[in-house]
């Protein structure tokens, strides 16, 4: 396995590479440019100058997140066809560039939601947090302003400035969009992007609905293993993968997360691993937790075991962590627990594979 840490740029993020590199087993970062607006090309330059920066302290730069699919495109509109043609751009000079895997999602208006970006645990530390009771009494036309408040400065992919000051008006235009016509709007940018993506050699990788149900009476079609079966039939070629997030279809408890790894990694469609643990409660209560097992509700062991049995030798990050020591950054992508997290995984990764190994000799006896 590949493992990486996602990375928002010097002007977005408060964490260095030269900090990145010193994460032992990190290889690279998962980038994004978040100031370009969603539906735009990103151009070549821009690309570029993330891409030099990254080698310049030894990383590679080989997945790109958050190549966010333009509203009209979910939606279905007449105008779809402008941002389908300039995702195809963006696609190929991200390609041109040396870039494996594109993650995308198709989620309406948000790109994920919690209640709480910053509960404290009993031991100081603070997490994303959903409290369904809460949940029910947001005001969902106030949401951006409430948002914006709690992510304290901070820009946060998924709620973009110029897309969310027009959320009344897309609320309005997704009343006639239920689950069956976001599935076929998905189809269709898929019939499009597809093919070019199997030409420039570029592997897509749908990103799970986080939380897996609906949020705002907004459809959500991404959430189990139906879904991801349906998904990745739409267009049935290997460069139509998933980004298997262990977080966000896990805190839908009739996930099996370890039976997912295996299903779809002997397919070949997992083509991005996003890999933290949850904390269940009460209902669909759940608060994200340390990636240690014993600290959350999913089993990492198993998680990380199965990765190993169907032999993933793909791309893997640990996903939000923890506020930890005092840290001040954009919430849910520090530094400090986000690096023990990568510890975390690559010391079980360690066990398992010499694990493995030993029952080899044995066999082999």
């Amino acid at each position: 396995m590949k493992v990486t840490l996602r990375w928002y740029g010097s002007e977005n993020d408060n964490i260095s590479l030269n900090q990145i590199k010193q994460i032992p087993g990190v290889t690279g970062v998962v980038g994004t440019i978040l100031d370009i607006p969603v539906g735009e090309v990103w151009e070549l330059n821009r690309i570029l100058r993330l891409k030099k920066e990254v080698e310049s302290y030894g990383l590679k730069l080989e997945v790109i997140e958050s190549v966010n699919v333009h509203e009209d495109i979910k939606l279905g509109l007449t105008t779809r066809d402008k941002y389908i043609e300039n995702y195809k751009e963006t696609l190929k000079n991200l390609s041109t560039l040396g870039i494996k895997v594109v993650c995308y999602n198709f989620m309406p208006v948000f790109d994920w939601f919690r209640t709480d970006l910053s509960k404290e645990l009993p031991d100081g530390s603070t997490v994303f947090s959903y409290k369904e009771e809460i949940f029910e009494k947001i005001d969902k036309d106030n949401i951006f302003k409430e948002m914006l408040e709690k992510f304290d400065g901070f820009n946060m992919p998924g709620w973009e400035e110029e897309r969310l000051n027009k959320i009344k008006g897309l609320y309005t235009e997704y009343k006639n969009v239920n689950e069956e016509k976001l599935w076929e709007n998905l189809e269709y940018f898929l019939k499009e992007i597809i093919p070019v993506a199997e030409e420039l050699d570029t592997k897509m990788a749908i990103h799970p609905d986080d939380p897996p149900w609906s949020i705002f009476g907004l459809p959500r079609i991404i959430k189990s293993k139906k879904d991801l079966e349906r998904l990745i039939s739409l267009v049935d070629s290997k460069y139509n993968g998933i980004v298997l997030c262990s977080g966000s279809l896990g805190a839908n408890r009739d996930n099996n997360i370890p039976e997912l790894i295996r299903y779809f990694g002997k397919k070949g469609r997992i083509h991005f691993a996003h890999v933290r643990n949850i904390k269940f409660h009460k209902g669909r209560n759940f608060d994200e937790s340390s990636h240690k097992t014993e600290d959350g509700s999913l089993d990492m062991y198993e998680i990380m075991k199965a990765y190993y049995d169907i032999g993933f030798d793909g791309y893997i990050r640990p996903d939000h962590g923890r506020m930890i020591w005092g840290e001040k950054t954009k919430p849910g992508y520090g530094l400090y627990d986000r690096a023990l997290g990568v510890a975390y995984l690559n010391g079980l990764w360690g066990a398992i594979n010499k694990e493995g190994k030993e029952k080899s000799k044995c066999i082999q006896i």
